[in-house]
């Protein structure tokens, strides 16, 4: 018996669980989250007769579970990784602020000495952007410049996590090394509609990971959304009113091709909780062997989901379940 532990009780772990049900193979999830009625809540919205969904057991809910799904981030969520690697289970992390990546990623020598994967940035960026990316590159020669911009929110705490975003220093990669320059003002960025034209500001995270799966570019820069609710207050917010939202990501890279100067502009456009969902349950099934058609880059370590996959196998997966990426036209993001 496959058996999936879902660590994480809101919009995005609602999503991963109906796609890891959906997913042959895959025979049960059981849920965890600091906060056990939310967790109840969770396995009562799937229950229905199906006792595929269930609360992880008290004590160890690592027990008989093949591998770990990380649809919260945080330092709890970072403890229960690091005893799943010791306990050679592979992780899936939707992580998406600099500290809880920072922490998932220098989980990669134990990982490594482990022998298991440690995926992180599995959402719409970083994740599916950083794949994109990675795609995009391919279609060229040489990329040299890379440019991301990422609008929408998942839900309440990803709200909270690109507000700290946008407070701290953003991250750039120029003439091979980092820089940390004074925020600049918003710049607007085209995406299809019903997003349209959105004010982005630069950020620093998931540049790293961004880097990894695309090494040797010139100039890299990620920017994101203002995020749209800073002057309502979450307490007057409703949790679908949150997650209900379209969300997009713009993936821009220049480079050669033909001896021509070149540039690909590849994007997604769906609500950020489905987008991430979906992604985790993939590329969860791929790492326990219920997705081979998903071919992998790497066999063990910690590693940015760039890096970590082959972009046609796992586009080809997500379109087959509804989220399709495209080629975007319109104004520039870099």
């Amino acid at each position: 018996m496959t058996s999936i532990l879902l660590v994480g009780a809101g919009a995005v772990a609602a999503r991963t669980t109906r796609q890891l049900l959906d997913t042959a193979g895959i025979d049960r999830v059981s849920v965890l989250n600091r906060d056990s009625e939310r967790a109840a809540e969770l396995v009562d919205a799937f229950s229905n007769g199906d006792t595929r969904v269930r609360l992880a057991p008290e004590g160890d809910p690592l027990r008989d579970v093949a591998a770990v799904v990380l649809a919260a981030p945080g330092a709890y969520a970072v403890r229960l990784a690091a005893a799943a690697v010791e306990r050679s289970r592979p992780v899936v992390a939707v992580a998406d602020d600099e500290e809880t990546m920072s922490s998932l990623l220098a989980l990669d020598p134990l990982s490594r000495e482990h022998g298991v994967v440690v995926a992180v940035g599995c959402g719409l960026a970083p994740g599916l952007s950083d794949v994109l990316a990675r795609h995009a590159a391919n279609a060229l020669e040489r990329v040299d410049e890379l440019h991301v911009a990422r609008a929408g929110v998942a839900g309440p705490t990803c709200v909270e996590t690109l507000r700290r975003a946008h407070h701290s220093r953003p991250l750039e990669w120029r003439d091979g090394a980092w820089h940390r320059p004074r925020r600049s003002g918003p710049e607007l960025v085209w995406f299809p509609d019903p997003v349209g034209a959105t004010e982005c500001e630069p950020i620093a995270a998931g540049a790293p990971l961004l880097l990894a799966a695309v090494p040797g570019v010139e100039r890299l820069s990620v920017r994101a959304a203002v995020p749209p609710l800073r002057a309502t207050g979450l307490a007057r917010l409703s949790r679908r009113a949150v997650t209900d939202v379209w969300g997009a990501v713009r993936v821009e890279a220049w480079g050669w091709k033909d001896e021509r100067r070149s540039t690909v502009v590849y994007g997604l456009l769906e609500r950020p909780a489905i987008a991430a969902g979906v992604t985790l349950a993939v590329v969860a099934a791929a790492l326990v062997g219920a997705l081979p058609a998903v071919e992998r880059h790497q066999e063990a370590g910690a590693h940015g989901l760039g890096r970590l996959v082959s972009p046609p196998s796992l586009l080809a997966e997500l379109a087959n379940r509804g989220v399709r990426a495209a080629t975007f036209e319109g104004v520039g993001v870099g």
